[in-house]
C-alpha cells in the first residue's frame, strides 16, 4: 500500500503538469480529461470541464505524484489543495483504512467501483485531512 500526495488545481493543472515534467526532467504524463469519462445523461458535462485534468501522474525523484483540476462549481481553497490518496491492490485493507478513517470525518464518495477503479473513495476525516483510496492491480511484472 502507498500514501500518494495529490495536488489539486483550479483550471491550470495542464500548465503546472508541463512545468514539473521540464523542471524533473520526467517522462510526459498521460492526460485523462473529464472529457474523457463515460458519459452520463443524468449527469451532462458542462462545455467548460471538458478539457479540464481529471487524472494524471508524474514520477519525481522516485515518487508518484498525482494532479487533477477541481471540477467547475467545486470549492477551490489554495493551502487545501493537497489529498493524501491511499493506492493499494488489497481491497480488504483499503476498505478498512477507509471505515476508520471516516469516523467522525464525512466521506464525500463511498467507496464504489468507477470506470478507473475496481474500488475508490475519497473523504475528509476528523481533522480536517482530505484522502482518496484507490484500488490498484499489480502491474503483471510485479506479481
Amino acid at each position: 500500500m502507498a500514501v500518494e500526495v495529490y495536488l489539486i488545481f483550479n483550471g491550470n493543472c495542464r500548465e503546472a503538469v508541463t512545468f514539473y515534467e521540464q523542471v524533473f526532467n520526467t517522462d510526459k504524463a498521460e492526460i485523462m480529461t473529464f472529457g474523457d469519462s463515460p458519459s452520463d445523461p443524468s449527469y451532462p458535462l458542462p462545455e467548460e470541464a471538458k478539457n479540464l485534468v481529471m487524472h494524471t501522474r508524474l514520477s519525481i525523484l522516485g515518487s508518484t505524484v498525482m494532479f487533477s483540476d477541481t471540477f467547475p462549481g467545486s470549492p477551490f481553497t489554495i493551502g487545501n489543495n493537497v489529498t493524501l490518496a491511499v493506492v493499494t491492490d488489497d481491497e480488504a485493507q483499503l476498505r478498512q483504512a477507509f471505515e476508520k478513517l471516516k469516523e467522525g470525518g464525512k466521506v464525500t464518495m463511498e467507496l464504489q467501483e468507477t470506470f478507473w477503479s475496481k474500488c475508490y473513495g475519497s473523504l475528509t476525516d476528523k481533522f480536517g485531512i482530505e484522502w482518496q483510496f484507490s484500488h490498484e492491480e499489480k502491474a503483471k511484472s510485479e506479481n
